[in-house]
């Protein structure tokens, strides 16, 4: 028995971890394939082409494809192995065949543009319509109008870039894996907490080291070591492993992995009649065009840069007075800034974790989606997981009614890649006018509990869990017919918008009190050092800002230059970075093969829409700001025009459905420090 072949006999139609072996999912995809083409059959053969038999009939297509195919590639994330990886080099090609035999059929495609072109007398809804127009451009962007020379190019590119970030991806992850930091001398851990040489002490255990401390790459085990350790020849190694990753030669090198897929990238664009890559993506963004986004970015560069430089001029004065430090570098600037916050503030992160304790801070990530969108979350044993240490919750509306299942999987282990995400496992529909409710999940790497201590987060890791959960709250939410235009399906530089705005209430009093208290005596946090907290959101913003600047050029360098103009990723990225460096470059350090947003995730020309949604976010946060943060009126107008809209519209009329204006640059600049 196969359990993906067969329905799913699981509360809600959740996928059966439990029964789920490696071995089942090839054939369950090629089945799937399988159906999904006859369902295209069947499309072909009704007799008159419309809406219902075709538009709406495309986006119900392949529905167990889709949900196969999610659960696969959410596992060679998040819990991957070997096999895992080895399956998913022969099923990627597959499913880009299969879509690629979609959107380059012909007859299809004909059958499409004739309702295209009488749209206008079709007397569509908004949201038809939507589909409609991005389901034709689909195709069209697709090379749906290319001839078969062309056609059968795009396939073969379509297959190697599939390939090729898969490999990209896999290094990274093996080399993450790969370090260790082994340290056997006590004194080398002088400056760190107490928690985190615990950690370290139980990863090493965990790796066969007893006696030892260890160090990873991993998040919770690296970003700690830069901002305490003592020993800054240590601290140098390990900052020099985490910025070499896949660039030393070997058989983990990413750079050549670069080099071809913008090569093929561009090549594809031109396919298309596009410039180049950045100019056929940013075709289906709220930014129109490279020029666009690089006019945004420069312009917040002049703002921000010379706060920046003042604050590392500022820290490299604090080091040479505290330490004698003549040359600040970029093994320093972690370990500095936390002691000039300390003693700016006097407040740290070690100052904070005892009233984050993790189990905490999700049930005040709960109240706070309660209080604000009435949404209960309880968890259910009944529900497969595909770890143990994974939970899932139903989740319910103030009615009572299922909204939707939640998945939250929190802490780093060797099959995980680095980083923090939300995914779904199934889409929201509206099939046979039933309403079939999403299965979202979030996934981390945040610090483990030890033997001695429960999981206790920074205030970082606080801001990143509700930033995620912000992303699950769009797909929870999402209320549409259409799951191609539903939850978090909306263009790349609004789909952040619900996330960074759910960071905000981690600096509020009024959300801080539901959940933040000390892990051992129960006592409230203090107003005090809420205040302190805010007080210090400000604290390096132009630094912070200058950096992700930095990454969005880099990401347009990479995908509006002539690919034969890049023969050296490492002098690519050294003048690309020239005008956003704040201190000295460190020699053999290569940020771009380990830039998974761009080269194995969709950020490709995509990683200004960081930037982009913050603006949106510090102008609609100012709104609840003004109406009070639980206001049920801001609130509701929030879930119905931005979080269950989905993209049934462009994301500019939805922004102004909730603001009723265009959204004012000069709230991120007031809320950053910049003005």
């Amino acid at each position: 028995m196969n359990p993906l072949l067969e329905k799913f006999n699981t509360p809600f139609d959740t996928p059966p971890f439990h029964l789920i072996k490696n071995e089942h999912f090839l054939p369950a995809i090629q089945d799937a394939i399988i159906s999904a083409k006859n369902d295209i059959e069947a499309i072909k053969s009704e007799p008159l082409p419309s809406f219902e038999n075709t538009i709406a009939a495309l986006d119900r297509a392949g529905d167990r494809l889709n949900v196969v195919s999610a659960i696969f590639f959410n596992l060679n994330s998040a819990e991957t192995n070997d096999e895992i990886q080895v399956l998913a080099r022969e099923i990627s090609p597959l499913l880009t065949a299969h879509s690629n035999d979609v959107l380059l059929d012909e007859e299809l495609f004909d059958r499409i543009k004739l309702i295209y072109t009488q749209k206008d007398q079709l007397k569509l809804d908004e949201e038809q319509e939507t589909l409609l127009e991005k389901t034709h451009k689909a195709f069209v962007r697709n090379g749906a109008q290319l001839d078969q020379t062309k056609k059968n190019r795009l396939r073969e590119i379509d297959k190697e870039l599939s390939q090729i970030g898969l490999k990209f991806g896999e290094n990274v992850l093996a080399e993450t894996n790969q370090y260790e930091l082994i340290i056997e001398n006590e004194a080398d851990l002088s400056g760190l907490p107490d928690a985190v040489i615990e950690a370290a002490v139980q990863t090493a255990e965990e790796k066969g080291k007893v006696g030892k401390w260890v160090f990873t790459l991993a998040y919770p085990s690296y970003i700690p070591f830069m901002m305490y350790a003592d020993s800054r020849a240590l601290r140098r190694e390990i900052f020099i492993a985490y910025n070499t990753k896949c660039s030393k030669g070997d058989q983990l090198d990413n750079q050549q992995h670069i080099k071809d897929m913008i090569r093929l990238k561009t090549e594809r664009a031109a396919l298309l009649g596009y410039k180049n890559f950045s100019d056929f993506v940013l075709e289906e963004r709220m930014a129109k065009s490279g020029p666009e986004v690089i006019d945004f970015l420069s312009n917040l560069l002049q703002k921000s840069k010379p706060k920046a430089q003042k604050e590392v001029e500022e820290l490299a004065q604090f080091a040479k007075d505290l330490d004698n430090l003549d040359q600040l570098e970029r093994w320093d600037f972690s370990y500095y800034s936390e002691k000039l916050k300390k003693q700016k503030y006097e407040v740290d992160d070690e100052l904070l974790r005892p009233f984050f304790k993790l189990e905490n801070v999700i049930e005040g990530v709960f109240t706070t989606a309660e209080k604000l969108y009435g949404l209960k979350f309880v968890i259910n044993k009944d529900i497969p997981v595909y770890h143990p240490e994974v939970n899932a919750y139903e989740v319910r509306d103030r009615k009572g009614n299922h909204i939707s299942v939640f998945y939250a999987d929190f802490f780093p282990r060797a099959g995980k890649r680095n980083g923090a995400w939300m995914t779904s496992f199934r889409g929201q529909k509206v099939i046979d006018g039933k309403d079939k409710r999403p299965h979202v999940s979030i996934v981390c790497n945040f610090t483990k509990p030890t033997k001695t201590k429960p999981s206790l987060l920074t205030f970082n890791e606080v801001t990143t869990l509700f930033h995620e959960f912000g992303h699950a709250l769009h797909g929870m939410l999402a209320k549409g017919t259409y799951e191609s235009l539903s939850g978090t399906s909306v263009y790349w530089d609004f789909v952040e918008l619900p996330s960074q705005i759910f960071e905000n209430w981690c600096y509020e009093k009024e959300c801080l009190d539901l959940f933040a208290k000390h892990y051992e005596s129960g006592e409230p946090i203090s107003e005090d050092l809420i205040k302190k907290i805010k007080n210090a959101s400000n604290f390096h913003q132009g630094y912070q800002t200058v950096r992700q600047i930095s990454l969005g050029m880099l990401d347009m360098a990479y995908h509006s230059t002539e690919p034969s103009l890049i023969q050296d990723i490492s002098i690519f990225e050294k003048e690309v970075m020239e005008a956003t460096n704040l201190l000295p470059e460190v020699s053999g350090t290569l940020m771009s093969t380990s830039f998974s947003h761009i080269f194995q995730g969709g950020y490709a020309a995509g990683y200004y829409s960081y930037k982009w949604a913050e603006v949106l976010d510090a102008d609609a946060f100012e709104l609840f700001l003004e109406k009070g943060i639980f206001d049920q009126e801001t609130a509701t107008s929030f879930m119905e025009n931005i979080l269950s809209a989905g993209g049934r519209v462009h994301p500019s009329i939805l922004y102004r459905r909730f603001r009723g204006r265009e959204p004012k640059p000069e709230a991120l600049l007031k809320r950053a420090g910049l003005i």
